[in-house]
């Protein structure tokens, strides 16, 4: 070593990844991890020897993915609303049946229909070559009636002028008055009776209500040998003032048949007797209620 140089003691160097020495030899905490860098925002470490690592971006314009909710959570309210649909079809049905007469709607609507049909492709009514295509209906008119009677119209496909063949002993005054209405508003002709195999007609009877869906033909045809039957209406269910009640149901009746364009002489023979008084050919002929009569079945 030249003279006149002063030696000096070679410093130490410390090399420790992540770490510093003090000149005493202790390291330093400066760069170690804290447990806030381990729960930061996006949870992202800072890498002891590298740049910071950034967290991902949303695409610009994009709404952020809503965080969907735990299965468990969605099944208990797809159950919930189940739940609620079934109690409130369970209450509607429970209100329905509950009313006066309501199984007995259900049962002729749903389960067993009081009422029969069958189309009939060319029905001859007095004997000569041209026939017409006819629905033929038969059996008690029950409390749910009327929509059967325009359902089985709808698929028999009949035209205009062509015949509803009634049959039946009567039934419910309010079905047989809106099945009358149903047949006026398609300008089918009606006629009482029913047919053989080959499509002729044969004599048969309409009583009560059946009377009332007879009017609603236009034109009525008035079969030789057929029967048509009326007598005084009644409820069959309580009411407070059964005058008053009686007095509703015959203006009810009137006024229909008078629309019809039936005498209203026939709601005096109606009122004469609750039981069935049949009208010869003159006297439904006289009170227009048969405006075509056939000679010949």
């Amino acid at each position: 070593m030249p003279t006149g140089i002063a030696a000096y003691p070679r410093p130490k160097i410390g090399i420790l990844l992540g770490a510093c020495l003090h000149p005493n030899g202790s390291a330093c905490n400066e760069d170690r991890l804290s447990s806030e860098d381990n729960q930061g925002e996006n949870r992202f470490r800072r890498s002891p020897t590298g740049p910071v690592v950034a967290p991902p971006r949303i695409p610009p314009g994009q709404p952020p993915v809503p965080p969907r909710p735990p299965r468990r959570q969605r099944h208990f309210w797809s159950i919930a609303i189940l739940v609620l649909l079934v109690a409130g079809v369970c209450i509607r049905a429970y209100r329905d049946l509950s009313q006066p007469d309501a199984w007995h709607y259900w049962k002729d609507q749903y389960v067993a229909p009081s009422l029969t049909s069958e189309v009939i492709d060319t029905l001859y009514l007095d004997g000569s070559s041209k026939g017409r295509r006819a629905l033929f209906v038969s059996g008690t008119i029950g409390p749910a009636a009327a929509s059967w009677f325009r359902s089985r119209l709808d698929q028999a496909n009949l035209a205009t002028g062509d015949i509803v063949l009634l049959a039946s002993p009567g039934g419910d005054l309010n079905q047989a008055m809106i099945m009358g209405e149903i047949i006026r508003s398609r300008s089918l002709a009606t006629a009482v009776g029913s047919a053989d195999a080959s499509g002729r007609i044969k004599p048969g009877y309409c009583a009560s209500a059946c009377v009332l869906t007879y009017a609603g033909g236009k034109p009525r045809f008035g079969v030789l040998g057929s029967a048509l039957g009326v007598h005084r209406f009644v409820t069959t269910r309580p009411v407070n003032d059964p005058v008053a009640e009686a007095q509703r149901i015959s203006g009810a009746v009137l006024g229909y048949m008078t629309k019809m364009g039936v005498s209203s002489s026939i709601v005096e023979a109606m009122s004469e007797t609750r039981d069935i008084r049949w009208l010869s050919p003159r006297q439904a002929l006289t009170m227009n209620l048969v405006t075509a009569p056939i000679e010949k079945p």
